[in-house]
């Protein structure tokens, strides 16, 4: 169920499997993402579940409407059902508030500064990197307190750059921005590599403490990888601190 789990200074990051929950094929087991056409009872019972292993309450889950873009939101509760922002960030000095981050081959990103008492999440696919989700969540926890220099950023489990072939023109496109995710596949085709690309602009933005997944969604079979499967269920990444 909890495939990672990592904890420092009172901040707490998670990042689930596939495994442990109630949904059925082809979203078995632990879908934890309400857009992908799974039992919305699975789904609910799915997010129960993954917030009580975890020792948080279901309720003070802050989740977001991703959508591949830089917007970031600053959460004070957890959205009400039709409030949910559409965003790829969320930031809070609330503890005990969880933010939650869903991802199915893109980069979940979680990040704290303990000492300022600042947590966020953000889901950075390949629109995302080149928009720039990851300086600006950096410059949202710095809004609110946080040092760059004081910041632990890990990054959980995604498609690696051996695996993520795209046409080389696409490739060219983000390397442009980020010519560290420039990549290509184990089969010699043009690839992009988000992960590297996230732990270049997070060094860029100052972030010192970057932690990285050795998991690779596609070549997986304990994690959701929408490259490989199409139709599939979503992970996700939460980051906490203490009350």
């Amino acid at each position: 169920m909890i495939g990672q789990r990592a904890t420092l200074s009172g901040a707490h990051f998670a990042f689930t499997d596939r495994w442990g929950g109630v949904s059925a094929a082809p979203y078995d087991r632990l879908n934890l993402g309400g857009a992908v056409g799974d039992d919305p009872d699975a789904v609910r019972t799915n997010r129960e579940l993954a917030a009580k292993s975890l020792e948080i309450d279901p309720a003070r889950v802050v989740w977001m409407n991703q959508v591949h873009g830089r917007e970031v939101a600053v959460a004070e509760e957890p959205w009400t059902t039709g409030d949910i922002p559409a965003v790829d960030g969320t930031v809070t000095v609330r503890r005990g508030l969880a933010l939650a981050v869903l991802t199915a081959d893109c980069v979940p990103l979680l990040l704290a500064d303990p000492a300022a008492g600042v947590v966020a999440a953000a889901h950075a696919g390949r629109p995302g990197l080149v928009a720039g989700i990851v300086p600006a969540v950096v410059a949202s926890m710095a809004a609110l307190g946080a040092e760059p220099a004081g910041i632990t950023a890990l990054t959980g489990p995604a498609v690696c750059g051996r695996c993520y072939e795209v046409p080389e023109a696409m490739r060219d496109e983000v390397a442009a921005v980020v010519p560290e995710a420039r990549a290509e596949t184990s089969w010699s085709t043009p690839a992009v590599d988000i992960v590297a690309g996230v732990h270049a602009q997070l060094a860029a933005a100052g972030v010192v403490d970057r932690r990285r997944s050795a998991v690779c969604t596609r070549e997986s079979p304990d994690h959701y990888s929408y490259r490989r499967d199409r139709t599939t269920g979503r992970l996700a990444g939460y980051v906490w601190l203490d009350r």
